[in-house]
This record gives structure tokens, sequence and C-alpha cells, in this order.
């Protein structure tokens, strides 16, 4: 389960490059944020809902940037989150067909979790190690994500879950899992409304260029922020 992740500095200008972003009119750029943890609000990336959303900024269909929950809530449920005993923080790549959670979000509401990198414990619960992981060939990626709008306690909002795969050879050794980072290229085809779901491209990001490093174990508590929680270099 990846239940942390880390998301440094990243300019409009950048993400637009990257992601066709149409950038939201008179916001300034994202600030970092170094702990996110569920139920945490952090930006994604998604198109533009043809049911033409209260809040969405871009045309129908254009890359626009928004803030969601980090739990996902499908657009059926209706009880109080209170009442949610499920975990939908992570979507496991074998579920995405078959869990009723997800399956709707797949075909309508796919979407990009801007990130820096993940963090991840090794070790006895009460003495485990959190290590950071990133890509080592650039400095922000996206998590391959799902969204969808749901009414909560009688407020409506996005919320979004990371899709995840087994881990590759490097980060194997501290967690079984990791979220899917997607290749620049695959970005505009995970988003596309109209493209059938392309799970073929949900795979472990290479191990060659995966960075792991210890992290700052004041990680773990939920209330710390800020770039010194990353540690390296």
């Amino acid at each position: 389960m990846t239940a942390r992740f880390f998301r440094g500095d990243i300019s409009f200008s950048g993400l637009a490059a990257a992601t066709g972003l149409i950038p939201p009119p008179g916001v300034g750029d994202p600030p970092g944020q170094y702990n996110i943890a569920p139920t945490d609000f952090a930006p994604i990336l998604r198109c533009a809902d043809p049911a033409n959303y209260e809040g969405d900024y871009a045309p129908r269909g254009a890359v626009m940037l928004a803030p969601a929950f980090w739990g996902l809530v499908p657009a059926w449920w209706k009880k109080p989150l209170s009442e949610k005993k499920y975990s939908t923080i992570n979507a496991p790549r074998d579920r995405l067909t078959t869990s009723k959670s997800f399956s709707g979000s797949l075909r309508h509401g796919r979407c990009l979790v801007p990130a820096s990198g993940f963090y991840a414990w090794s070790g006895p619960k009460g003495a485990s190690t959190p290590f950071a992981i990133a890509a080592g060939d650039r400095p922000w990626i996206c998590f391959a994500g799902l969204w969808s709008r749901a009414m909560i306690d009688g407020s409506e909002f996005d919320t979004f879950t990371i899709i995840t795969c087994p881990a590759n050879d490097a980060v194997a050794g501290i967690v079984g899992h990791m979220p899917v980072i997607l290749h620049a290229d695959d970005h505009a085809r995970w988003l596309d409304p109209a493209a059938r779901a392309p799970l073929e491209i949900l795979r472990p990001y290479p191990s060659t260029i995966t960075r792991v490093w210890p992290a700052d174990p004041g990680v773990g508590n939920v209330r710390n922020d800020g770039p010194g929680l990353v540690g390296g270099d």
C-alpha cells in the first residue's frame, strides 16, 4: 500500500508542457507538499467533465487542475463517510475492472496525480525505517490515478485514488507494491476520455531509473511537513 507521497514545487508551465494542462486563471503555482497522507487534499489533473461541473474552468475535455480528497469515494456512495469501512486510497491494478469501487472511474474518471515521489517503510512495526522513492530520470512525475465526484456529508467534491502495481526490483526489498509512475509519453493516453482504458501502460517503473534513499523519520507524523522530510542529498 502507498499511504504517503510528496510533491516539490512544480510550475504550471512545466505541467502544461508535459500534460497539456490549461492553468487555472488567477492562481499561483501549487506549493510543495512533502507529507501527503490519506484524507488530505492534493491537486490532480483530469479532463474537464462532460457534465460541465460547476468549478470546471477549462473547456470540456481539456486538461485542468482540481483539488481532490485522497481516498476515492464512488459516485454511487450515498451514506456518511464514517460508514465507509474499506480503504480506497490505492486501486490495485488487478482489481480495476472487477471492483465496483473502481470500474466506473476506470471508464470515465482517469486522472494524473503530480508528485515528486512516495514513501515506503521497511522493518518491524514501531521500528521501521522510512524510505523516499522517486524517478531517477526526472524531477517530478505523475502517478496514474482515478477520480470521482461524490457527495460527502453534505458537500460535493472530487476524490481520488492512486493505482498501484507490483514493485520493481529497486523497491521490492522494502514493499511489495508501488504506485504506477507513468512515462511522460503516456500522460495523454491515460487521460483521453474517448480511449478505452489502456491497462497495458500500468506497469512498474524501470528499476534501473528508480532512486531509493532513507527519508527523515519525522515523516511518520502526518502533522510534519517540509522538504527536509524527504532526506537525501
